[in-house]
């Protein structure tokens, strides 16, 4: 996409999705978008006022398309900045084509992949960081991913980066001042200061770095690994869950032998849950291949949900079992222990004490099922609520890396009280940094990347 030789065209494309429904929507944008619908629209509707809804017929010359209502928008009050029109017709997806091929016979362009949204990029409506949560908003499945996509489409993370980049201009424009009378041996910069400043922000952009893990997560899922002895009940928990027979459960141990992943939705959180294979010596190579993929799953997961049958495993064995896990994957992870089959509990292990700290379910019965992803939620929840911003976009953390080695290399060579001009060029390269992310810096390359991965319409 070049924005530059398609910024003076009208654009059309289906604002809903190409299936049958009640209503379908087309969406022009660009300074002839009333112009062009007033040649297949009853009415004339340049001269009405803004945000107004108007009903009429859709025409091929004599051929009524279809009977719609037609809402404007007038630039500069509209989502792209242009003038817009949305048609509102029947959901048929023969209609909606109808009305689009009517439209471009008139002179408008079939709209790339996010047009609609880059022109309020460039229209100055939203910044980059904002733009790029749109698509987010518009993928989000959970409520987490929704929350998490409008605080940035709010411009959450932009407020803060604008409001660390100003403070960090200031002292960039007195550097910048120091060179010009570089003859003369002036200092403008008070060099305690903006150590102080740097400190400070540095700080701020290692909070965003290290929120990235979550705010990752929440958007594609918390990856949640179900691990356990064979026959422990793996995956008849998956399929519970699930709601759905997704895995094969079976008496045979070792039926389980690759990984199964899906998402499920839990008090508003998504979670992408991991079956494994049974955690056993074997001799046996395929199934020794998927136990070595156990670990592998394990090691990317931010939870581990450690499944035995409390039938047969005693306390002992089942933390020798865990510190074996964490002698693998790392001891930093969250593992929950969870002691299943309690409906098949025998009299003699019901005098037996379970465990306190063990979760006690019934996969099969669909008992205690809930309180394993309770504990989870609340754990997420609470780090939500400590973080102020979060980030999720691979992008945006690319760029505050960068930002956190420029700041960093300025410290150091603050501390060694380097020239003015070294001290200005790390400087500028952090606010470059930081400018790539609300797109105060950018190029055409980089956004049809971004909005090339929107859908047409948006």
């Amino acid at each position: 996409m070049n924005p530059a030789a398609r910024k003076d065209l009208t654009i059309v494309a289906p604002a809903t999705g190409n299936q049958m429904a009640a209503i379908g929507v087309v969406r022009l944008s660009g300074s002839q978008a009333f112009e062009i619908t007033e040649q297949v629209f009853s009415k004339k509707i340049a001269h009405q006022p803004g945000y107004t809804i108007h009903f009429g017929k859709i025409k091929d010359q004599n051929r009524v398309v279809d009977e719609v209502l037609v809402s404007i928008f007038k630039s500069p009050n509209s989502y792209t900045g242009d003038d817009i029109v949305e048609i509102s017709c029947h959901g048929s997806p023969y209609i909606v084509q109808e009305i689009v091929n009517l439209l471009v016979k008139q002179g408008a362009a079939l709209a790339e992949p996010g047009e609609f949204t880059m022109r309020a990029f460039l229209n100055g409506k939203m910044d980059l960081s904002q733009a790029e949560a749109v698509a987010d908003l518009i993928a989000s499945e959970s409520y987490a991913g929704h929350a998490l996509a409008m605080q940035q489409m709010r411009g959450g993370i932009s407020k803060l980066i604008e409001q660390l980049r100003n403070q960090l201009l200031h002292f960039s424009a007195m550097l910048e001042l120091e060179l010009d009378f570089s003859t003369e041996d002036v200092e403008f910069a008070n060099r305690g200061d903006l150590l102080i400043l740097l400190n400070k922000i540095s700080k701020v952009i290692k909070q965003l770095i290290g929120s990235f893990a979550l705010g990752n997560a929440i958007k594609k899922g918390i990856p949640v690994c179900i691990v356990g002895r064979p026959n422990a009940g793996k995956s008849t928990l998956l399929n519970a869950l699930l709601n759905d027979d997704r895995a094969i459960v079976s008496e045979i141990a070792g039926t389980t032998r690759d990984s199964i992943e899906d998402h499920f939705v839990f008090n508003g959180i998504s979670f992408r849950l991991i079956d494994t294979a049974g955690l056993r010596e074997t001799n046996d190579t395929i199934e020794s291949i998927g136990i070595e993929r156990s670990y592998v799953k394990m090691h990317e997961a931010d939870y581990i949900i450690y499944l035995f049958d409390v039938n047969e495993l005693s306390n002992e064995v089942v933390d020798a079992d865990v510190q074996a896990i964490k002698n693998r994957v790392g001891g930093n992870k969250n593992i929950i222990l969870v002691a299943n089959k309690i409906d098949q509990i025998t009299e003699s292990e019901k005098s037996k004490e379970i465990n306190s700290s063990f979760i006690q379910i019934s996969a099969k019965e669909l008992q205690g099922i809930e309180q394993v992803f309770e504990t989870i939620a609340f754990e997420v929840n609470e780090q939500m609520t400590q973080k102020n911003e979060i980030i999720s976009n691979v992008r945006h953390l690319e760029a505050l890396n960068q930002c956190d080695l420029a700041l960093n290399q300025t410290i150091v060579q603050l501390n060694n009280q380097i020239s003015s001009d070294l001290l200005a060029f790390h400087i500028r390269e952090a606010l470059k940094y930081m400018a790539l992310i609300t797109g105060e810096v950018t190029n055409d390359e980089v956004l049809g990347h971004i909005f090339g991965k929107f859908c047409i319409g948006k």
